[in-house]
């Protein structure tokens, strides 16, 4: 009701008890206060009586507008449809967000916009404010803490097992375990195939299996997903689907099993003994313990270190642990090729190869070749990491993956290709053909090297054993999980969980006690990795994408497949006979 004027107030009629029903009397009602007051005069005829409540109000007291809302303040439109909000663990609203989130969707009507200061901003949380290239660090962290999820899950037995657990994966997380799988022990023999091969040969070898190999990752990632909307997250689901169970089982689930559970009892020795020779160095002949750790003592130290952190529960959990083992990596593989060429060739290096006959040099050369392939490892671990990511029609989960796998094996490259080239030329062939790059920097410079670098080197190959543990025994442990929902149809307890990771670790322990002279081995089992990083993507493909018969892509997967079964076999055999002919020291439980 608008204000009266104090002129229009005196001339109000007023009504009077006499007079008749309704009858209204005019009496002038003079004004009081000063400027600005208002007076209000409501006459409400109530029958015979008139009520006539005329108060002075001042400013002070005249009716105040509706409060103006602000506005709740909301992320961008934009980011609710991007993909990314998902694949970003951190990006969460903070309760005043939640709050204000509710309140609009609740009251429909438009909120009168006013501008906002600085003060009336809402506050935001920490979390909202973490950009999203942490979130591999943090999720990781958070699964730690958390352990086991609060919100009901889906009757689907994939969200029970290990691998596809969680699938809030993304492009640095594809990144980081690439690269930590992708890297490892087995790379500090690659100066040893160039010895058998050559410098022309050598690189040109080292050089096509990474181009090849690089071929079939890009066939692996995009088989992931079928048209019908599949996902094959393990690398047996999409042999499966390619070639039927009996093949499996014959030809799939070896070479699969070893790369892992092998890979694991590899670690082991390694770890071990380079924990053995960091004490060593550190001590020398000063250590005041009379009776210091045999080498089964420091592979059961190792062991434990590495069962401890098995009990992360799925393979997005170790995310933050992939990325300080590709680090790690990176950081030995570096310094190993870099003091090597800094300290100059060894007194006395050759480059001539020496063999006794035509057929013993043939053999060598596959062996050497089965030494490469070994080297490129972590195929039967692609499918297994891009499950661990969102995928939709529209967003698929091979570009963030593809991406991921891009980063890492242009690391890997520029890790590989200088350890091999720089370990021959510093080397020749007086380079160890047991332990080779990290054998030969603690026998040739160990005197001439500050002690700290060569402790930091030991280091970082513990660690990154320790890390490369936990992503090549997770299909192990999804294998286990699996066998148990299949039979129980629930998930397994985290009891059964804990025990049976521990059983797999000390397995793997009591292998690498029982047979320690597994690492003269490397290109034996090179041959028998290779199908599975090699040949099978390729007849994959074949099988399952169909390409017009005659087609570049029918020629290509059909002859690069042939190529690598041919090879197989050629290099197993080349592996037995140097395995016969140069003698492997067998010592039982004697590491």
């Amino acid at each position: 009701m608008a204000p009266i004027p104090p002129a229009a107030v005196s001339s109000l009629p007023i009504a009077s008890r006499g007079g008749g029903k309704g009858e209204i009397n005019s009496v002038p009602i003079p004004p009081k206060g000063g400027k600005g007051e208002i007076y209000s005069a409501p006459i409400t005829p109530r029958g015979d009586l008139m009520s006539l409540p005329i108060t002075p109000r001042s400013s002070a007291m005249a009716p105040t507008p509706p409060a103006m809302k602000t506005p709740p303040v909301t992320a961008p439109p934009s980011q609710f449809q991007s993909p990314s909000l998902s694949r970003s663990p951190l990006l969460l609203e903070s309760p005043n967000h939640q709050q204000a989130s509710t309140k609009s969707t609740k009251n429909h009507t438009p909120t009168v916009k006013t501008p906002r200061s600085r003060s009336s901003l809402t506050p935001r949380s920490r979390l909202s404010l973490t950009p999203s290239f942490i979130t591999p660090l943090g999720s990781p962290v958070r699964k730690m803490i958390r352990m086991t999820k609060l919100e009901p899950q889906p009757e689907d037995p994939d969200n029970w097992l290990p691998i596809t657990e969680s699938r809030n994966g993304n492009a640095y997380y594809a990144a980081f375990h690439t690269l930590c799988s992708g890297i490892g022990i087995q790379a500090l023999v690659l100066p040893v195939a160039l010895t058998i091969l050559g410098w022309n040969w050598g690189i040109i070898s080292l050089t096509a299996i990474f181009f090849w190999q690089l071929y079939t990752l890009w066939l692996l990632v995009h088989l992931h997903e079928s048209v019908d909307g599949t996902r094959y997250s393990r690398y047996l689901e999409l042999f499966t689907a390619a070639f039927g169970e009996k093949a499996t089982k014959y030809l799939g689930t070896a070479p699969i099993m070893y790369l892992s559970a092998g890979t694991c009892v590899a670690l082991i020795i390694i770890g071990g003994s380079t924990m053995k020779l960091i004490h060593e160095t550190i001590c020398g002949g000063t250590c005041s313990n009379p009776k210091p750790l045999t080498s089964a003592e420091w592979y059961l130290v190792f062991t434990c270190i590495a069962v401890m952190f098995s009990q992360l529960p799925n393979l997005n959990s170790i995310a933050g642990v992939s990325l300080v083992g590709a680090v790690t990596a990176v950081g030995y593989c570096t310094i190993m090729w870099a003091v090597s060429i800094a300290k100059g060739r060894v007194p006395g290096v050759t480059y001539v190869h020496l063999t006794n006959s035509d057929f013993s040099s043939v053999f060598g050369a596959l062996n050497a070749i089965g030494i490469i392939v070994f080297a490129f490892r972590g195929h039967n671990l692609l499918l297994e990491i891009q499950g661990t990511m969102p995928s939709s029609e529209k967003y698929p989960s091979k570009v963030p993956m593809w991406r991921g796998v891009k980063i890492a094996y242009l690391m890997v490259a520029s890790c590989l290709f200088p350890l091999a080239i720089g370990g021959y030329w510093a080397y020749g062939h007086m380079i160890p053909k047991n332990g080779g790059m990290l054998s030969a920097l603690f026998a040739f410079h160990s005197k001439d090297t500050s002690k700290a670098i060569l402790v930091i080197t030991g280091l970082f190959i513990v660690i990154n054993a320790v890390c490369s543990f936990q992503i090549y025994g997770m299909p192990t442990f999804d294998d286990m999980e699996q066998k148990y929902t299949k039979k129980f149809n629930k998930a397994m307890p985290w009891k059964i969980r804990v025990f049976s990771r521990l059983f797999f670790g000390f397995l793997n322990y009591f292998i690498a006690v029982a047979l320690p002279f597994l690492g003269s081995l490397a290109g034996l089992i090179g041959g028998l990795a290779l199908p599975v990083t090699l040949a099978y993507p390729c007849f994959m493909w074949i099988s399952i994408k169909k390409p017009k018969r005659r087609s570049a892509m029918w020629y290509t997967n059909w002859g690069l497949g042939l190529l690598g079964i041919a090879l197989t076999c050629l290099i197993i055999a080349a592996g037995l006979y140097s395995v016969i002919e140069t003698g492997v020291k067998v010592k039982f439980f004697k590491p």
